[in-house]
């Protein structure tokens, strides 16, 4: 059974009604975003080794850390989400970005592993305050529904160089003063943060009603969870999060153990961030012709394709470019699809709630699908039936968002 509910007023949303304030929602949101990934999560990886030795632990007990972290998103997913759809983003995402900048104090400080799986979880709760998901409901909220996808592309685009500045960034900090100075560097660069979430994120225009209706509030999100194209889409998005985290992890491995040198490996797969940014703005250009879940369904069909290629063809130079390159246009399109797809199918009243939902089964994925990769090699003794793996998830992916139903299930 399906709801509708009647459109909200274009009058009632922030950016009709003050549209050189959704500018300025874009520039910052894209300039915060970039720091938050920078600092909060692509910097961990160059701490890693010396953050291992100066605690006089294994890089594998570092890593737990951080899986901590990426798991306390999951857990926090779906509260944050409510609070987002309750009260907007601007306190929510200042205290996270507040937090944010305190906890890379405090692991600037760590002297034990304790301290470090502690401090780790806060940075997980800080994160997911104030990163993606947060940042598109604030969107979501605040742009009519035909500069939605653009808004998420524009600051997708500049974030998706987050780690090409702040990889090497922090790798240049740590040889020259040492990782606990580099780290109160990244503090620094995370309080920038703070002030822009303050002044430019406002809470939506228009009021939600607190008592249920159909189609809104609680009725809302239980008509969405009984809606069988939702667990299409949560099947579609887990499955892609699980293939493209596991190449995230070991594509460089595969490269070398097919008989690439390790700086071309590690080079070829620097191009990932580049093909994501190509991705998003290619798959956004062909949403103006053709629905998104096509565009987005088309997209990981290629990456299933070029997963199964790159055993055959990835001892060769030429294939093995070919085949990252296949992969990699895939890299950022789940990043926009996932709230433009949502808003389209959904209530926007609703809509971080909604989407919370959806990122628990993708962040359980995310975190643990590289180690299940890890124990497939392992007991294989070949890097081929990972990307066997890998292109099976983007084929049920693929397959999941295009059989999703194209009708609504709750309009705003």
């Amino acid at each position: 059974m399906t709801s509708q509910v009647p459109p909200v007023p274009a009058d009632l949303i922030g950016e009709d009604r003050h549209p050189g304030r959704g500018r300025r929602l874009i520039a910052g949101l894209a300039v915060t975003q970039t720091i938050a990934y920078g600092t909060l999560y692509y910097a961990f990886a160059v701490l890693l080794t010396p953050l291992a030795a100066d605690l006089h632990t294994s890089t594998t007990t570092v890593t737990g850390a951080f899986t901590a972290s990426v798991l306390t998103g999951a857990l926090l997913a779906v509260p944050i989400g409510r609070w987002l759809d309750r009260h907007g983003g601007r306190v929510l995402m200042t205290a996270g970005s507040l937090a944010g900048a305190l906890l890379l104090v405090a692991l600037a400080n760590v002297t034990t592993v304790t301290q470090l799986y502690v401090v780790q979880i806060g940075i997980g709760a800080a994160a997911s305050a104030s990163l993606y998901e947060a940042a598109f409901a604030v969107v979501i909220a605040f742009f009519t529904a035909d500069r939605r996808a653009g808004a998420v592309l524009a600051i997708t685009v500049v974030a998706g160089f987050a780690s090409s500045i702040f990889l090497p960034l922090t790798g240049w900090l740590v040889d020259a003063y040492g990782w606990r100075e580099a780290v109160l560097v990244l503090a620094a660069v995370q309080a920038v943060t703070v002030p822009v979430h303050a002044i430019l994120v406002r809470r939506p225009a228009y009021r939600i009603t607190p008592a249920p209706r159909p189609g809104r509030g609680a009725g809302a999100v239980r008509t969405v969870l009984a809606d069988g194209g939702f667990w299409l889409l949560a099947v579609g998005f887990t499955a892609h999060t699980a293939a493209v985290s596991t190449l995230s992890v070991h594509l460089i491995a595969a490269l070398i153990s097919w008989g690439q040198p390790p700086t071309f490996a590690a080079g070829i797969a620097g191009l990932l961030g580049v093909l994501s940014v190509t991705g998003r703005l290619l798959s956004t250009g062909l949403q103006r012709r053709f629905r998104t879940t096509r565009v987005t369904a088309a997209v990981f069909a290629v990456q299933a394709v070029a997963a199964l290629l790159l055993p055959v063809i990835g001892a060769r130079t030429a294939g093995a470019i070919g085949a990252v390159i296949g992969l990699g246009i895939g890299f950022g399109v789940a990043t926009i699809a996932k709230p433009v797809i949502l808003a389209e199918r959904y209530t926007t009243l609703r809509y971080a709630t909604i989407a919370g939902v959806l990122v628990v089964p993708m962040t359980l994925a995310k975190a643990t699908a590289p180690l299940a990769a890890a124990g497939l090699h392992a007991s294989t003794g070949s890097y081929t039936p990972v990307l066997v793996a890998v292109a099976v998830c983007c084929g049920l992916g693929a397959t999941a968002i295009a059989t999703a139903p194209v009708t609504r299930s709750l309009v705003d």
